[in-house]
């Protein structure tokens, strides 16, 4: 891994631990072990390099969602999804950087956190959407509320978990929401009878 991708990783984590306001450019230099030369040879400053490693973060969560796309039913991979083991006790790598007070005024970051959702949204969307053609869901679930429904549980079984210290509130709310599926889902099959 070269200096560029030590940095970016150093500062990926480093916003997953301590936010952007609580990040020093020494402390990035310190995690990935460059000096200031290389730090400022492959960036402006912190904000530039945040940008980066934020945007990296954020592909990484599409990658990880890409399940949604995959093979089986469309209630299935919601499920399969949702069940995925998440580190609830360290929070969403991106849903954090909204508790930062200098992510929500900056633009360009902010927009990094506003992309990334607005992107894992869709797939959402497209996967409930999918759904209801196939007849898994009913037809008035209205996709696009649904798809916030599910994100806003993941974003607050994370909350959950990193106050209450412990893994179990993430795993009781992804469990919640696919109750949630089922119990839609069921109602979609009597409607069908």
């Amino acid at each position: 891994m070269g200096a560029r991708d030590q940095l970016t990783s150093a500062m990926a984590e480093l916003l997953w631990e301590r936010g952007y306001a609580a990040t020093s450019p020494r402390d990035v230099m310190e995690r990935a072990g460059v000096g200031q030369g290389s730090m400022y040879h492959h960036f402006s400053g912190k904000h530039q390099l945040a940008v980066e490693a934020l945007s990296d973060v954020a592909r990484d969560m599409m990658d990880q969602s890409s399940v949604l796309d995959g093979h089986g039913s469309p209630l299935e991979r919601m499920k399969r999804y949702l069940l995925a083991p998440r580190p609830g006790t360290k929070g969403c790598r991106v849903g954090r950087m909204t508790q930062d007070p200098q992510v929500v005024v900056d633009p360009e970051l902010l927009a990094v956190v506003s992309g990334a959702f607005e992107g894992m949204l869709i797939r959402w969307e497209n996967t409930i959407a999918e759904a209801i053609d196939v007849h898994e869901l009913p037809a008035s679930i209205v996709p696009a509320d649904l798809a916030r429904t599910l994100s806003a549980v993941l974003q607050g079984g994370y909350v959950l978990a990193r106050a209450q210290g412990k893994q179990e509130p993430m795993d009781a709310a992804a469990r919640g929401a696919v109750s949630l599926l089922d119990a839609a889902a069921s109602g979609s099959q009597e409607g069908q009878s």
